[in-house]
């Protein structure tokens, strides 16, 4: 019996005139990481989730007095394979892989690669041995310029009461970046505000009465694909707060990739200029709590009124 593969196209064509719709589209099929077969028609994997984001698609261009329609296409073994083939992702992993072997390695390199990888993870339909190579020289990449970057593990997040946790000690590792300001910012403003930290050298330095977060081996770090702010919003109840959950997702989008976060790339430049200019980390916490206690306010505004 003949095996037949589904996979579905998208036929869609758009006005000249309307450059902007024709942009957004193309951002668009580009962003769901589609095949082109010809001008207009674009193939995908049969998958719900493509599915849905090509249905949401589909309702934009026909505002923008197009057409679009979504098919489904059965494929015998040999036409799988040449489609398949379309969705070969070795050469733009090699290109990461390049990447990371670059003359200046900084963390500005090492985010901008993370997010790389994370955005071609999430096209990649068909990974083979190139993404593993992939993400082993990301983790050498890592380890290279910032050891102590905390891997995620597997298990629950317990609740806890933050009267068990006030007037403690907190410690990470010094020098703090994106994930440890915001956690650090989160204990302060809301966990334990008569708290103190430290910065550690290497996690091993870690004092056996203090609270270690975002390494491995902490008591707070990463958690099934959350990234220690997350960790600890959930922790201590504080998941539910919009705002909170809002920049979470910045955190989040700047620590481990993934969705992107339109704000995100404006906090990363205030807070990698904030950090240039200053090498003491209890002063950067200092002021980049302003960054943080803005962005709260602002989406305190945001919520809608009962």
């Amino acid at each position: 019996m003949l095996k037949l593969v589904e996979w579905l196209t998208f036929v869609t064509t758009l006005p000249t005139r309307n450059t902007t719709a024709r942009m957004r589209l193309w951002r668009a099929v580009k962003a769901l990481g589609a095949a082109t077969l010809r001008d207009g028609v674009y193939l995908l994997p049969l998958r719900e989730s493509i599915n849905e984001s090509l249905q949401t698609l589909a309702a934009d261009v026909r505002t923008s007095d197009g057409s679009a329609e979504i098919l489904q296409v059965a494929a015998d073994e040999a036409q799988d394979k040449i489609f398949r083939a379309l969705f070969n992702r070795t050469g733009d992993y090699a290109a990461l892989i390049a990447a990371t072997r670059a003359e200046v390695q900084d963390e500005k390199l090492l985010r901008r690669l993370t997010r790389e990888f994370e955005a071609l993870k999430a096209i990649d339909y068909f990974p083979d041995e190139a993404r593993e190579q992939a993400q082993s020289a990301l983790t050498a990449l890592t380890a290279r310029i910032s050891p102590g970057e905390p891997s995620t593990v597997c298990g629950q997040i317990r609740r806890l009461a933050n009267t068990d946790y006030a007037g403690r000690i907190w410690a990470t590792r010094q020098r703090i970046w994106v994930d440890r300001i915001a956690s650090a910012w989160l204990i302060r403003r809301f966990i334990d505000p008569h708290g103190k930290f430290i910065w550690l050298k290497t996690p091993a330095d870690c004092p056996a009465d203090a609270l270690g977060f975002d390494f491995d081996g902490a008591t707070f770090t990463h958690i099934d694909g959350r990234v220690t702010f997350e960790v600890l919003a959930v922790s201590f109840g504080l998941q539910d707060d919009p705002a909170i959950a809002r920049i979470g997702t910045i955190v989040h989008c700047l620590d481990a990739g993934g969705i992107p976060v339109m704000e995100a790339p404006g906090v990363e430049a205030v807070l990698a200029g904030l950090r240039a200019a200053e090498p003491d980390d209890n002063k950067l916490l200092s002021d980049a709590a302003h960054i943080f206690d803005g962005l709260y306010m602002n989406y305190q505004q945001d919520k809608p009124h009962e």
